[in-house]
């Protein structure tokens, strides 16, 4: 079996299944399980409740059971690799594609096309619907994703992300005008009014959550500014930029969920504009230094140049 090692280092104390469901690939239920049956340690002393409280300096070492069966279908979905060896994939994902199944999205997903072009030997440790899974885009955001092959660099890359080792730049059209460059934070957690979408919350409901943002071009469309902006995040939750930059109000462009309803008339894209444009990290077994860029997709791309040619201040 393996093992996951973590050092517990806020101030503030927390439970035990919260805090390892914010900083591994398992599920705050699948944590719970983990705990009640004796895989989890606190300072050498296994743990059986998923309430007891965490407090600074504390070691929690996760025992990774033999891995359950995965029950689902692969399926032949086409994945547009852009590095592979035996302990991981960098995949550029395009918009539309779902990462994983839940409910309403069982089939047709990359995991289903990973389990496919890997014949099922993929790390579990994300668990029986998320096998192989480190970190997630959303289903209408572009660009670079990480997979985990072996199980050893799946435990790795959970704790290069927890420890901020990899990093991951975004390219983003946004409406407004926000500052040259700036740092959003902002605890993020399951909007209060709309269970639908995530939102800056008081502590400690969210999840902490920080966002550094630097502004690429301008333009100016009737009156109505619009910008080009690259993001860099020193954390991954849920619909991290997307909330952030609304707080700023600059939502992305042709964003259903948090941007202003009614779009303008030009905007041609279809779903939000935002792509996973970078990824740069140590490789989680030998150390390799890896780094990939994958361009905008030609929707996005297609946005831009109108931009650019409709905007006096567009180059």
């Amino acid at each position: 079996m393996d093992q996951l090692h973590l050092q517990y280092e806020l101030t503030t104390s927390e439970r035990l299944d919260k805090y390892l469901a914010d900083n591994t690939p398992i599920t705050r239920s699948g944590c719970a399980r983990l705990i009640e049956n004796g895989h989890i340690t606190v300072n050498g002393v296994t743990v059986t409740k998923p309430s007891a409280k965490l407090h600074a300096g504390y070691d929690i070492t996760v025992t990774i059971p033999e891995p359950e069966h995965l029950n689902l279908t692969p399926e032949n979905i086409p994945l547009d690799i852009r590095y592979e060896d035996e302990h991981l994939l960098v995949i550029n994902k395009p918009a539309g594609l779902v990462v994983h199944p839940a409910a309403g999205n069982w089939s047709g997903t990359l995991v289903n096309g990973l389990l496919y072009y890997l014949h099922n030997d993929i790390s579990p440790i994300g668990g029986v619907l998320r096998p192989g899974i480190v970190h997630r885009l959303d289903k209408d955001t572009s660009g670079l994703m990480i997979v985990a092959k072996s199980e050893a660099a799946h435990l790795r890359l959970v704790e290069m992300f927890s420890n901020k080792e990899i990093e991951r730049h975004y390219l983003a059209l946004v409406h407004g005008k926000p500052q040259d460059s700036g740092t959003i934070s902002g605890n993020i957690g399951r909007d209060p009014r709309d269970r639908k979408k995530m939102a800056i919350v008081e502590a400690p409901l969210g999840k902490h959550a920080i966002t550094h943002y630097t502004t690429l071009e301008r333009f100016l469309i009737d009156q109505h500014p619009a910008t080009y902006i690259r993001c860099q995040l020193d954390t991954g939750r849920t619909h991290q930029i997307r909330v952030h930059l609304r707080s700023i109000h600059a939502p992305l462009i042709a964003d259903e969920l948090y941007g202003y309803g009614t779009e303008k008339r030009w905007v041609t894209l279809r779903r939000q504009a935002l792509h996973s444009a970078t990824v740069r990290f140590h490789h989680p077994i030998h150390g390799e230094w890896l780094e990939c860029h994958e361009p905008l997709p030609e929707d996005m791309e297609k946005q831009l140049n109108w931009l650019r040619q409709a905007s006096p201040f567009g180059r």
